[in-house]
């Protein structure tokens, strides 16, 4: 952002700067203690691309977005399948299943000062429409459109206003997407202020900030720093501490050093061994969630070798499943083979690969490459991702695959996938909505494989053309019977493991080790529940 930098901040950077010197010549003595009403974080988030909540879609963004932006409505963190009221007041359903009309909350205000109004909510829905950006699909797949979209999101009152969308979905499916972040409000009066060439201010608020959430973005600096401070305008409940300030440490073993040396109160990347490593640490704590992430390594169907059924099925049979699940995985999450999380509705538990390299050998032979070949992988430099991948790059190798890893940070890596330029590529999706459609939607579904295409899933990015398994998830995503729903999700995931590009490796359980005295840090299910304008400080 373009603003000085607070005193606090330049004080920790100088502390940061400090340790790193100290960690490279092998001796890291004591520090002071974080200020009391400051939580410094240390964090891997290389993969930020953008501030702007039309447009962020990456784990550690979500996570932001959650902090700084309110949306109508959200989830319980301890019981996602409740929703609440967040901005909104109240709201309703149309006998038909497709008018809903809010009511807000009175007396709401953004950080800047001005009035949070329906027109706002509104503003910033439609917003997200136009501007297009990846995750506007959440919005777009209710019949919404540049063209129609004030005439199906649109104000009705001060306090009030009106969503149509063009089919009877379930209402839970609905609402659930409004606590996705592209549904985030922003301050109309601010963003227009900002505007240029009629870009919404698309081009400011990439690094600036225009919400009303309990914390606000102060700064941000790519594979640096994020900075945010208590919002006093804030409607609810404010923010226990001053003052959230993260920082971007790559590497598990400096995030721990930092954490025991008080340099930093919570670390959240840290390794099974890491984990191990702090456990006897009387200073030291940690806390877990199953998260609705999962991992997998991906194959680009446009190169015509990975595109074979059976070169397809050999990759998901040369994957040391149980080595990676009994170490570089241990304690941070489970072997999981299926595209739904455990948690959401359908998940299924079935895991039926593991390592069988004679097996792939014979497939890769009816394949008519039964002396394997070579491929590229690219791959984010963070663990447990480096590691696993490094495993791969072994066991495929015992079947004559060569796989030439192509390392990279987040953003470098990701904006390579999104473009489907790749060849095999190993990657992490959150669900962006506590709804199995919100994973469906991504890897089980295809609508228009152009490379011009409007909606770019994951199937999309993979090249994988899927029109049946297209028309099944778009069946259950309009089915009311949650009996009926599930049943077809456990249908889906079960052709998905059989024939998709994607072997799934595991679903994440984040754990955050952090220094005796913080209170209240617990995290969320989803990448922008983890609230740390809960916790506090003693």
């Amino acid at each position: 952002m373009k603003t000085s930098t607070p005193p606090i901040t330049r004080r920790l950077l100088a502390i940061a700067a400090i340790s790193a010197l100290l960690i490279a010549c092998g001796s890291v003595p004591a520090l002071a203690a974080t200020p009391r009403d400051t939580l410094v974080v240390a964090f891997a988030f290389d993969d930020i691309i953008t501030m702007d909540p039309a447009e962020a879609f990456e784990i550690s963004a979500g996570e932001i977005m959650g902090n700084t932006y309110d949306r109508l409505v959200r989830f319980e963190v301890n019981d996602p399948s409740k929703l609440s009221g967040d901005i909104a007041k109240s709201w309703t359903v149309s006998a038909d299943g497709r008018i809903y009309s809010f009511e807000l909350k009175a007396g709401l205000k953004f950080a800047s000062g001005n009035p949070l109004t329906a027109e706002d909510v509104a503003f910033s829905l439609q917003r997200a429409v136009i501007l297009d950006k990846t995750p506007a699909f959440i919005l777009t797949q209710f019949g919404f459109t540049k063209d129609n979209v004030k005439d199906k999101i649109k104000q009705t009152g001060p306090l009030t206003l009106t969503i149509e969308t063009d089919k009877s979905f379930a209402p839970s499916f609905v609402l659930n997407c409004l606590t996705a972040n592209i549904a985030a409000i922003v301050d109309k009066k601010l963003v227009l202020s900002k505007e240029q060439n009629n870009d919404l201010g698309y081009a400011w608020l990439k690094t600036n900030y225009a919400g009303s959430g309990p914390l606000k973005i102060r700064e941000w600096r790519a594979n640096e720093i994020v900075a945010l401070e208590r919002n006093d305008a804030y409607g609810g409940g404010k923010s226990k501490l001053a003052r959230v300030i993260y920082r971007h440490v790559k590497e598990a073993a400096t995030q721990r050093l930092l954490l025991e040396k008080g340099d930093v109160d919570i670390a959240r990347n840290l390794t099974p061994q890491d984990l191990a490593a702090v456990s006897s640490n009387k200073d030291i704590k940690t806390t877990g969630t199953p998260k609705g992430t999962v991992y997998y390594f991906s194959l680009n169907q446009k190169n015509p070798t990975l595109a074979k059924p059976e070169v397809r099925e050999a990759f998901k049979w040369l994957v040391d499943y149980a080595a990676i699940g009994d170490t570089l995985i241990k304690n941070i999450g489970v072997v999981h083979q299926n595209f739904l999380p455990v948690g959401l509705l359908g998940a299924s538990t079935e895991n039926p690969y593991k390592l069988d390299v004679e097996k792939a050998k014979a497939l890769l032979a009816k394949a008519g490459v039964p002396n394997g070949f070579k491929v590229t992988i690219d791959m984010r430099t963070v663990q447990p991702v480096q590691g696993i991948t490094e495993a791969f790059q072994q066991t495929a190798k015992r079947a004559g695959i060569d796989i030439e890893i192509l390392p990279g940070d987040g953003k470098q890596t990701l904006t390579k996938y999104r473009a489907r330029t790749h060849d095999l590529y190993i990657g992490q999706w959150g669900a962006d909505y506590w709804d199995p459609h919100s994973n469906a939607d991504t890897f089980a579904r295809n609508p228009d494989n152009a490379d011009d295409a409007k909606s770019k899933p994951l199937a999309w990015r993979n090249s994988w053309v899927i029109p049946e398994l297209t028309k099944k998830a778009d069946a259950a995503v309009l089915e009311r019977d949650a009996g009926k729903r599930r049943a077809m999700y456990e249908e889906m995931q079960a052709d998905f493991r059989k024939d998709s590009p994607f072997v799934m490796l595991y679903q994440q359980t984040e754990v955050a080790a952090f220094r005796s005295g913080v209170e209240g840090l617990k995290i969320g299910p989803t990448s922008d529940t983890t609230y740390m304008f809960m916790v506090s400080k003693r």
